[in-house]
């Protein structure tokens, strides 16, 4: 399903002048060596970098001016055969290497600026047109979609599933409307039947929202998820980023 060709990641990299973005914290001069080490061979740096990602260049699910560079290098970089190492892993994290991390990013970001989102930002007066990241990561939706669909031969599961629930939001794009009929035999056969119900209940939502059959799909939830949970969860437990931490009661 190959659609365009993203930017070498170098490329990204060079050329964006960084220190003229902002993310979550201020300037994005602090980026680059953070998206670098993405492909670090110590694990500890490779899980301090998505922490980056994840706290820090979409801190809270917004998108940020220096969150588009950002998504252009980490797509650009999926197939690097690095991104199959290990990352450090908390209570309620997903399955899966550094790839499945990334698409789960990837996904959050398209989600941001997904259908949904523009919705919601509609009820609240806030129109998404006028929002330069979310018109910025809408741009580049093909770009991703071209990265992400890639990933859906991967021999790893997680890896495979993640790229899926990734291309969910993507697929919002009404260039790329045409391809749901490809993907959804995928998202009933595979991703409704995950042992995640997170993609159990986001594949069954798409199909249904895409007017496809659903018949016989059931998110096997299970009740006692939160129960199970420790009761006290540490900073650590809930991925917080240091910034966050400070402002715990706990």
């Amino acid at each position: 399903m190959s659609l365009a060709a993203l930017p070498e990641p170098a490329v990204v990299l060079a050329e964006t002048d960084w220190g003229a973005l902002e993310h979550a914290y201020g300037t994005a001069e602090d980026t680059p060596a953070q998206l670098v080490a993405l492909l670090d061979d110590d694990q500890r740096a490779r899980s301090q970098a998505l922490d980056h990602l994840h706290h820090v260049v979409h801190h809270q699910n917004t998108l940020y001016v220096a969150t588009v560079p950002a998504t252009l290098y980490v797509a650009g970089i999926l197939h690097d055969p690095r991104t199959a190492l290990p990352v450090d892993k908390r209570p309620h994290d997903f399955p899966g290497p550094m790839r499945a991390e990334l698409l789960g990013w990837l996904n959050s970001v398209a989600d941001a600026a997904g259908d949904q989102a523009e919705a919601t930002m509609r009820r609240f007066g806030f129109p998404p047109e006028e929002y330069p990241p979310i018109v910025r990561t809408r741009e580049i939706r093909q770009l991703l979609f071209s990265a992400v669909s890639a990933c859906f031969d991967d021999y790893d599961l997680h890896v495979h599933e993640a790229a899926l629930a990734a291309c969910i939001p993507l697929l919002d794009d009404p260039h790329l409307h045409r391809h749901r009929k490809a993907v959804a035999p995928q998202l009933r056969e595979t991703l409704a039947a995950s042992a995640l119900w997170q993609y159990q209940e986001r594949a069954v939502e798409a199909l249904s929202w895409w007017g496809e059959d659903t018949t016989g799909l059931k998110v096997r939830r299970n009740p006692f998820a939160w129960c199970d949970a420790s009761p006290n969860p540490s900073a650590d437990e809930w991925h917080l980023s240091p910034e966050d931490q400070a402002d715990l009661p706990f």
